[in-house]
Parts: structure tokens; sequence; C-alpha cells
């Protein structure tokens, strides 16, 4: 029976982190599943996920960082534990990736150098006429067979090494992968050559042919692949890398009496920092002496530079335009708003979507598989092909080996979602969660909260209508003079009105809030009164002169006042949350893209649906507290399907975390919402249709690349087994199956690539 209370183990005690990891090695799907199988199978470990394309994996769990790389190595990689700033982790993997990219073409160009030879002296006897006498008579078919094999060996043992260095091992592990598969093919290949050359006798009557080709040129052209392939994931990383530009390098510092030129790893919060027009600002920060204009495009979209003067945020990485000032500094490091972007961008490229799950079911008994038809293939052309059989069995079951590799199977999803994502960056939307990629395309509703998001969020005199010979410039200065005792959000916009008209308050005496109807007071000598349409009556005012104006205010949502002046009627005042410019132009784009779109809100229902009205909304849900916007959310998922539910990620948290997707508009500098999938740093309404978009796009993009990495396997397997050949006498060369494989996975890198020249339907 199990005892009532137990002390907590160690592994109790230790609370779950996230530890990331850059791996080293891999080269398909399969090396993926295995590394995640060997992460999975270490104690505390909760979960683990690894990425083909950005080489990295990430483990939730209270296992130590010690722990998942001897796993990780056990498996036959290498890895290291990343845990420095992300500016710098991403710096050293572009040089890693750099270095990694250069030895391949140096690997390539040698083993084309060595396999070109072997290639013409072969084939060139088989393909150009009259080439097999001339060899026959200057070389001599033997001294042929013998250049090729050292020119083959030299291929093998130089740039082909690195196949047998983790296929090898990978094999005798019972854990084949792609380099296993090529190890095999050009070793049987090469194998069959030296027996043919210098033991002939062995095999059969009529069976002594070299291959030496195919094994020189198969390495050849894999290399090959393999440096496009390097080239294409560097291009799929250049969000990363325009982000990490940047950064600045070194910041201006107050050290004592004077400034300094420091790392940019030395500045601290709470530093002096000095910018000079045409810099970046270095960290985040407040600015304390003289003014500038900065461009804020990085985080804003928006192309004009912004005014900044003392006492406003500066954000770091955005460029000072003009004046010279000193700020100081309020977040470094990972804790300012450029690395925040960074670090969303990395988990969402490094994120795996629920499509990969059919990837890493397929792909877990691939190899073996394909190690199991090629020895069929084997078998099968030994037994039951014509002569000679063996020769024929060996060339069919390397070209099966060589073409299955799952390269593309392996790169479809994840540079997909790289790209995509690096993208969004660019058009600022931020995929908090690689996942929100899957699930915005799937949405058919948009919920949108209305303060903050259809509107502007801060109330502004919108209307002022003046009658009996008044100016709007003297009841303005009156009625704002009054609104100044007050603290609420409609006297505040008026008082702000008058303070851009820069208009002079005149003073006020015997200040009265009569309860239920508005406030009067003595400004200026004369007696003012302002309040609702019932406080005019009250006073014996006519309000019918401002009728058809009051008419048209309430058609728009907005409540209008009256303002009285010594007993007379003299204006009608309106205050509203103006909508967004560019929230029409949203609402379309969602119609267009065949969606709903419904504005849950705590406003009035008059309000709300006046609004709707002006905008084209299809629902509106109006006077819910933030409770009931998680309820809202949950009838309209029963009633139309997935919803996406787009807030300010403050008071709207509940309502994105019960949605399928939760967009939050961001303010810019305020990007780390975590409540929400997807964030819009702009503010801007029309990222939404533009997220949504990318969304389809990038799905549509991973389905393609699925199809043809699958389609392409399904197809070419049974050609180079030879199926075809009792037909119509076809056989699929070694050569052209690793030029196939090759194609195969710059073919979906090239697809996922296109994603870059995504093309936004509402662009800034």
């Amino acid at each position: 029976m199990k005892p009532a209370s137990t002390a907590p183990s160690a592994h109790d005690a230790t609370p779950a982190t996230t530890i990331e990891l850059a791996v080293s090695g891999m080269s398909c799907a399969a090396c993926v599943g295995r590394v995640e199988r060997a992460l999975g199978a270490v104690p505390g470990v909760e979960q683990a996920s690894v990425n083909l394309a950005t080489q990295r994996a990430t483990v939730r769990g209270a296992a130590s960082g010690q722990a998942l790389l001897a796993a990780i190595e056990r498996a036959g990689y290498a890895a290291r534990q990343l845990d420095g700033p992300a500016g710098l982790e991403d710096a050293q993997a572009q040089a890693e990736q750099e270095a990694e990219r250069a030895q391949l073409q140096r690997d390539w160009l040698l083993a084309t150098l060595l396999a070109l030879p072997v290639f013409v002296l072969e084939m060139g006897a088989h393909m150009v006429p009259g080439m097999h006498h001339w060899i026959a008579q200057h070389i001599g078919e033997r001294n042929s067979w013998l250049l090729q094999c050292v020119l083959t060996t030299l291929v093998l043992l130089g740039p082909g090494r690195r196949f047998y260095r983790q296929g090898i091992p990978a094999l005798l592990r019972g854990a084949p992968d792609m380099n296993s598969l090529v190890a095999v093919g050009t070793l049987a290949a090469y194998g069959y050559s030296l027996v043919a050359t210098f033991a002939p006798h062995w095999l059969p009557q009529g069976a002594s042919h070299v291959y030496f080709e195919a094994a020189a040129v198969i390495v050849a052209l894999i290399l090959l692949g393999r440096m496009l392939e390097a080239r294409a994931k560097g291009r799929t990383s250049a969000a990363i890398a325009r982000l990490l530009r940047l950064q600045a390098k070194t910041a201006r510092v107050r050290r004592g009496e004077q400034f300094v030129d420091l790392p940019i790893d030395q500045v601290l919060a709470g530093d002096v920092l000095q910018v000079h027009p045409g810099e970046r600002i270095p960290v985040d920060g407040q600015l304390l002496e003289g003014q500038s204009f900065v461009d804020e495009s990085m985080i804003s979209g928006e192309p004009v530079p912004v005014a900044k003067t003392p006492g406003q945020q500066l954000v770091g990485g955005t460029v000072n335009q003009t004046g010279a000032f000193t700020m100081q500094a309020t977040a470094v490091g990972e804790a300012t708003v450029l690395a925040q972007i960074i670090r969303m961008v990395q988990q969402a490229q490094a994120a795996k979507l629920p499509i990969q799950a059919l990837v890493d079911k397929v792909t877990l008994w691939f190899v073996p598989a394909i190690m199991l038809i090629a020895a069929l293939t084997f078998g099968a052309w030994l037994l039951l092909g014509p002569a000679p059989a063996l020769t024929l069995a060996l060339v069919n079951a390397v070209a099966v080996l060589i073409i299955a590799c799952p390269c593309a199977m392996g790169l479809a999803t994840p540079t997909s979602i790289m790209v995509g994502t690096g993208r969004g960056a660019e058009l600022g939307i931020l995929y908090r969660k690689g996942q929100a990629l899957q699930a915005l395309h799937e949405v058919r509703v948009v919920a949108l909260d209305k303060t903050g998001t259809l509107t502007e969020g801060r109330p502004t005199l919108t209307d002022l209508e003046t009658t009996g010979g008044f100016t709007p410039e003297q009841v303005l200065a009156h009625v704002a003079a009054v609104e100044a005792r007050s603290e609420h959000p409609i006297a505040r916009a008026i008082v702000q009105a008058a303070e851009q008209q820069a208009l002079t308050l005149p003073a006020v005496q015997a200040f009265e809030s009569v309860t239920g109807l508005g406030v009067r007071a003595e400004v200026g000598g004369q007696r003012v009164e302002i309040g609702a349409d019932r406080f005019m009556q009250q006073l014996g005012l006519d309000c019918g002169v401002f009728a058809s104006t009051a008419q048209r205010l309430g058609s728009e949502g907005k409540t209008p006042l009256y303002a009285a002046l010594d007993g007379r009627l003299a204006a009608i005042i309106a205050v509203a949350d103006a909508i967004k410019p560019s929230t029409p132009a949203a609402i379309a784009a969602l119609h267009a893209q065949g969606l709903k779109v419904a504005m849950i809100t705590g406003d009035n229902a008059r309000t709300a649906q006046a609004i709707a009205q002006r905008l084209g909304i299809d629902e509106v849900v109006a006077e819910v507290l933030p409770g009931g916007k998680v309820q809202a959310v949950q009838a309209l998922r029963a009633a139309h399907g997935p919803v996406a539910f787009v807030g300010d990620g403050i008071n709207d948290a509940p309502a994105l975390a019960e949605a399928h997707v939760g967009l939050a508009i961001g303010t810019g500098t305020d990007v780390a919402i975590e409540s929400a999938d997807v964030v819009l740093i702009s503010g801007n309404l029309q990222a939404v249709p533009n997220a949504i978009a990318l969304s389809r796009a990038t799905m549509r993009n991973i389905g393609q690349n699925l199809f043809w990495a699958f389609a392409y396997n399904t197809a070419l397997i049974p050609v180079a087994a030879g199926l075809l050949y009792p037909l119509w006498g076809v056989l699929l060369s070694p050569v052209f199956a690793a030029g196939a494989m090759a194609l195969s996975s710059l073919f979906v890198l090239g697809n996922a690539l296109r994603l870059r020249r995504f093309v936004p339907p509402l662009a800034a």
C-alpha cells in the first residue's frame, strides 16, 4: 500500500526548465527522429523537439544540460548548449554554418576534380563512339580500371569520409540514416568494382564490370546537393540575420566625467549614454537631454520618423535621424525589445507543427524500410534477373539506396516555417508559437475587441457645433476650463482639444457637479452649464435646434453633450473613441478572405451596433465584462468554428487564451504578451488579414513540399528497383539516382524560399 506521504526526491525538487541545444551532424528526417528519441529517453525530459533546418533541439523538463549532451553524443551526433544572449548565439551559429558551407564547397570541388576523370574513362567508353577503342589502345582496360580505382579511393577516403564516419556507426547501432544509405550504396559499388579489378575469378562469367564511376560521382553529386542545401538554408534564416544587424555593437557610455565607447554587452541598466545623428540607439531607454527624430520603422512599420523629446521612450536598434541627445538605459541584453523579437522568431522557427507528426511517423521506419527494399531488390534480380544477374542486382539495389534518402521529407516543414515566420517578422507579425502558423489558417471567424483594437483607445473631441452667435473657440475655452476640474476621460478629451488649439482657459469659480445631469461653474464672469439633453430641458432650454446633428451623432455611436453660456444654448459637443484609419480596410480584407468578423466589447449596445454598421461587422456582442468575453468566444466557436480573437493583450488576456488563436495588438515596445499566440507589433489592425494570409501561404507551401517529398519517393523507388525493366527495358543508373535525390531536396528548399516574396493583401 502506498504510504500517505513521501519525502520529495531530488528529481521532484528540480523545477522544469527549457534548454536549447545546437546539434550538428543531422542530415535527414531519420536523424531528427533519432535525436528526439535519445533526448526523450533521458530521465526528467517532458518534451523534446528537434528541428532539421535550424539544427537545434528544444528540451523541456528537469534533466541537466550535461545529461542531454551525453544522450545526443551516444546517438552519434555532436551538440552544445545554448545559454548566451540570443544575438551572440545566432552570430556563433551563423559562423559555424558559414564554416560548414565552406568545407562542403572544398569537399565538393575536390570530389568533382577526382570523379570527373573516372566518369569520362568509364561512361565515355560506353557513350562516345570510338572512345572504348582509344582507351584500350592508349591506356589499356586494366590500367583504366586501376586509375579509376585510385581516383575513387581518394574520393571516398577524402571528401566522402563524412558519410562513412557517421553512416557506418549508425548502421552498426541498428539506427541507419541518410549517411548509412550513401555509405552502403557507394561501398557496395566500390567493393564490387574492387573484386572485378583484382579478383575477377570470384565473379560469374560475364559479370566482371566496374562501377567506380558510380561510387565517385554519387559522392560528388550528394556533396553538391548538401552544399546547395546549406546555401539555401542560410537564406531561410535571413530574417534572423537582418534582425541581428539591427543591434548596435558599441555604445558611448558616461564613465565619470566623460563618455567612452564600450562593447554593447558592458552597458548596464541605469547607464547614461550619448547618441549622435545617424547612429543606432544602442539599448532601450529614456531620453534625458536634447531632442531628435527617430526612425522606428523596425518596430512600428511606419516610415515617418517620430519626434522624441525628454522623458519619451527609446527603443534599441532604431535609428537616430537628426539631433544629438543623452539617454538613460532602462533595458539591456535579453530584456530589450529587439532581443525579445529575435527570441520570438527563434522560438517560432524551432517549433514543430501538428502536421509534422505525420512526417515523424513515416520517417521513423523509412530508412530501415528502404534498406529492406534494397535487399529484396538485390535478391529478386539475383534470382530472377537476366544475365549478368549479379551486376544488375547490384546496380538496382544501389539505385534504391541512393534515391530514397529522406532529406526532402525532413526539410519540407521546418524550412517553410523558417521562411514564413521570418517574413512575418519583416511585416511586424511575430508568431510567438510556431503552432499558430497552422492554427491560424483554420479559423473561420475573427473576433475583435473594440477599444484599442478597432478604435484608437482614447476618447477625442470629434464634434463641436455652435449656435446663437457663439464661436467654437469661445465655447471650447469655457467648457474646457470647467472640465479641467474633472478626471473623467471625456473631460480630459475636451481639455486636450483646447490645449491642441493653444486656447487660454479662463479662471473658474463655484464649480458644482449636478448628479446624473452634468456640471456648472462661473467662468470669466459667465455661467457655464454642460450636460445631457435632460439637463438642458431642466434649465428650460430647447435642444431642437441641434436635432439633426444629435440624430447623426447617435447613428455614429456618439453620445452628444450640450453647453449653455449665461442661460443660452451655445453648442452641441461629442466625444468618442475614434475608429483607427486602418480599420475599414482591415475588415474588408478579412471579408475578402471568406471570414466572418465579430466585435466583442464592453460598450453599450447602441454604440457598438452603430460602429458595427459603419464597418460592416457581421456580429456584435456588447456590454460584456472581460470574463464575459470568454463566453462570447466559446459561443462564436460553437456557431461558426475556430475563432481568432484580436485584443490588446492586457484586459483581453482570458479571451486571447481561450481562442483557437489569440492575436495581440502590440504597442511596438511591449511585444512579450504572454497570453497571445501572435503579436502584431505595429498596432495596425491591417496586420490581422496579413497574418492570416501568410499562415495560409505557409501551409500551402508545406503541403506542396510534403506532396513532392512523398510523391517523389513513392514514384521513383519502384523505378530504381527496376519494375519498368520488364516492360520497357528501363533501369535507373545510381548516378542519376544521386542527382534526382539532390534535386528533390533543392526543390523543397527552393519552394520554401518563395515565401520570402510573399506580398501581404494590405501592404504598408
